[in-house]
């Protein structure tokens, strides 16, 4: 049986890609337009989305070269992270009103095979909190320390990009696994200040004040054992110089040459891996689902005793997606980035 409540007169809208962009992306690359809604199927539901992600990696998808990912393709709505809520159900085990977390962001309006979304619990968390902490960003962030890095009790370590969504989880769960100093880098005082006063690293620094590689030995002077990798270039390098012997290195990603047009020169100093028996590993969390209910465990504890928290940055309306993700290029969320639909 379908069950469904009165749709808005007003058409949703959607954000298409338009043209790919050459370096920084800008409003001309988009376009918001009117959705085209076919009727439901069996199996399938129609969610309103009260909640999208934007996150660095779109960026790569604008691109027609060869990724991990399929290219955005020009004239269609792009995706990303949303959770809506049910308007119209034909699938069983799905009803008027259920929250679902699902890959179809970027439009208010979303018909979705039940099969590629997940209903999540709005009494537990806010919608929010399922694209940051409890979602693949926080999954990311334990990833990388627990698989890829293998963080041990008593390992220094640095995060890039600390005030960001996954960089402030990966700092927080670095701790909570035993972590024995936790460095980050951020990009303003105000950014520093928040990771060290509220998220609990033990020192943070702005990379705007000077060379990363000086004010990572002034906060590690006997190196670090783990660097968690958001942003590439001068920090990848620095931390290489840093590293100890048999340090690790988790690349999750190198958001400072996303928008480049020429190809980033590498680290000059990767002759140090051979001293330091260094590892480092990229990894996609794609490739580590089977951990997401080992974290889901562990990040309801974690967030009962207040060893994890979560910092959101909200921009409103379908109409103002394109503002939050350049935003998001250019390090002006703190914490998750999330725009309200």
């Amino acid at each position: 049986m379908t069950t469904s409540t009165p749709q808005p007169t007003a058409a949703p809208r959607e954000v298409r890609l338009v043209s790919r962009p050459v370096g920084w992306p800008t409003h001309a690359d988009f376009e918001l337009a009117e959705s085209r809604l076919p009727d439901l199927a069996d199996g399938q539901v129609r969610v309103r989305n009260t909640v999208m992600s934007v996150d660095p990696y779109m960026r790569g998808r604008m691109s027609a070269a060869r990724s991990y990912a399929a290219p955005y393709e020009l004239g269609e709505a792009m995706t990303g992270g949303a959770v809506g809520v049910v308007e119209e159900s034909r699938a069983k085990g799905f009803a008027v009103g259920d929250h679902v977390l699902h890959s179809l962001g970027w439009r208010e309006v979303a018909i979705l095979d039940a099969t590629s979304g997940r209903k999540v619990d709005p009494a537990l968390a806010s919608d929010s909190a399922y694209l940051g902490v409890l979602g693949m960003t926080g999954l990311t962030a334990y990833v990388g320390l627990t698989r890829i890095a293998e963080v041990r009790p008593g390992d220094v370590v640095f995060v890039s990009g600390a005030a960001g969504a996954v960089g402030s989880a990966a700092g927080q769960i670095a701790r909570a696994l035993g972590a024995s100093r936790v460095i980050g880098s951020a990009g303003s005082a105000e950014k520093v200040r928040h990771v060290v006063e509220d998220l609990g690293f033990d020192a943070a620094f702005s990379y705007r004040d000077g060379p990363v590689s000086t004010q990572l030995r002034e906060a590690a002077p006997d190196g670090i054992d783990v660097y968690f990798d958001n942003v590439g270039g001068e920090h990848l390098e620095a931390a290489i110089g840093s590293l100890t012997v048999g340090g690790r290195i988790a690349v999750c990603g190198m958001i400072s040459v996303y928008n480049d047009t020429e190809p980033a020169p590498g680290p000059r100093n990767l002759s140090r891996l051979i001293q330091t028996r260094g590892r480092i590993q990229g990894f996609l969390v794609g490739d580590h689902y089977d951990l997401a209910g080992e974290y889901a465990g562990r990040a309801a504890q974690w967030l009962a005793t207040g060893a994890l928290q979560s910092r959101e940055t909200f921009v409103d309306g379908i109409d103002h997606a394109v503002d939050a993700f350049l935003g998001v290029l250019r390090g002006e969320n703190t914490g998750k980035m999330v725009v309200r639909l």
